[in-house]
């Protein structure tokens, strides 16, 4: 599995059917609010499916690749499940019925940033690199009925340290998330999150050495060394749910499409990998389909 550049992509594709499980309006006249307690999500329950996506071929770059992802979601003996890119985040504090809910779990992912799938033939000559594997703590906080009786808005952050030897560093990722259903069967999403990474992982992923170069003659590239740590990425992406027997709460077949943008920034978007091969722009899509029980 690749990076994904953006963070948020599968807790939105996972959350959109089971969050929904206050249904809002229904035609003309607005819907009676559907209790939990006579939903699929009213105890345990779990969300399994797959999605394919289309991304860049890695972070700054402007070549697309596709990937078949897994989805897995849920809630089991009052610990929520959500996925993250490549990753899982556990969270051990249950949201209330009533007001504001606080999230505090870890998370964690594997990140296979220009690991595989490098199509540029001049970036593949500086080599690949070796998986990440990233592990910290989650915390945030969900406030409901913030526009209507049925949405929310999720404040969150990850902040991870690579266990594995590949780029040693720390890694923090921010998000706020809107959620609302707009029909029985359909529910949305808009998120806006950032990466931030720090001295160990820029200079991983960004800096660039003739050392590298493994191709013949002269390196292509000029040598670049990374400033230091800051801001790698910021973004937006928009989800819409659609629950394919028209109610979502009562589980079942769920259908997710994803669009999604990001700009890359500082020693990501300085770095001949990104500036001459590459784009500082990314676009991402996505379509996926699960099940609930």
């Amino acid at each position: 599995m690749k990076n994904i550049p953006n963070p948020v992509l599968f807790p939105l594709i996972a959350m959109a059917l089971p969050t929904a499980a206050l249904a809002q309006e229904n035609g003309d006249e607005a819907a009676p609010p559907v209790s939990m307690e006579d939903s699929v999500f009213a105890g345990d329950y779990l969300s399994v499916g797959a999605g394919v996506a289309i991304s860049p071929s890695y972070t700054g770059s402007d070549d697309y690749v596709f990937n078949i992802l897994p989805i897995v979601q849920g809630s089991l003996g009052g610990v929520e499940i959500s996925p993250r890119a490549a990753g899982v985040t556990l969270d051990f504090v249950q949201d209330p019925a009533q007001g504001v809910g606080l999230d505090l779990g870890v998370s964690a992912r594997l990140r296979s940033n220009r690991a595989m799938q490098i199509t540029d033939d001049v970036v593949e000559l500086y080599g690949e690199l070796d998986r990440a594997v990233e592990v910290g703590p989650h915390f945030g906080a969900r406030i409901p009925q913030v526009l209507n009786p049925y949405d929310s808005l999720t404040i969150g952050t990850d902040v991870m340290w690579d266990i594995a030897g590949a780029h040693d560093g720390m890694v923090v990722n921010p998000s706020v998330t809107y959620f609302t259903p707009l029909s029985q069967a359909v529910v949305a999403s808009l998120s806006v999150s950032a990466e931030w990474a720090d001295e160990n992982f820029h200079d991983y992923y960004f800096s660039v050495s003739d050392a590298a170069y493994a191709g013949p003659g002269a390196a292509p590239l000029t040598e670049f060394d990374a400033d230091g740590g800051g801001f790698t990425s910021a973004g937006v992406n928009l989800l819409v749910g659609i629950d394919l027997d028209g109610d979502v709460t009562n589980g079942g077949l769920g259908l997710v499409v994803i669009g999604g943008y990001s700009r890359v920034l500082g020693d990501a978007a300085d770095t001949p990998f990104t500036s001459i091969r590459g784009s500082k722009d990314q676009f991402l899509g996505a379509v996926g389909i699960g099940y609930t029980f």
